[in-house]
């Protein structure tokens, strides 16, 4: 898996690709606490790429919006997850927890 970021004015977006999975969720879970620790609670995560996502994928996901909505600070938004990626945290119930954008633009100018 790799994983980018890139700082807007607004917000960062993070950029995944391949899969996130046991072995891989701890450097997510890294990516997103590089923002928090620098005060950006605003995050993009771009998963155009991902093939994948296991429970521990989500479990970084639910934490780093648990820490950024904390306080009303930000939030995380997904951008372009597959429609398989979509139905597993529909499954988890965790599509009313994220707000989903189908491109990356309005994704970066929502914050």
């Amino acid at each position: 898996m790799e994983v980018s970021t890139q700082e807007f004015k607004q917000c960062n977006l993070v950029t995944v690709k391949g899969r996130i999975d046991s072995a891989t969720a701890a450097q997510l879970g890294e990516a997103f606490e590089a923002s928090t620790k620098d005060g950006r609670y605003k995050i993009v995560l771009d998963m155009s790429e991902v093939e994948y996502m296991s429970s521990a994928g989500m479990r970084v996901l639910i934490v780093t919006q648990k820490e950024c909505k904390r306080l009303k600070r930000g939030e995380v938004v997904l951008t372009m997850p597959s429609d398989r990626i979509k139905e597993a945290l529909d499954l988890a119930g965790f599509i009313p927890l994220f707000t989903i954008f189908d491109e990356l633009a309005p994704a970066i100018g929502y914050f």
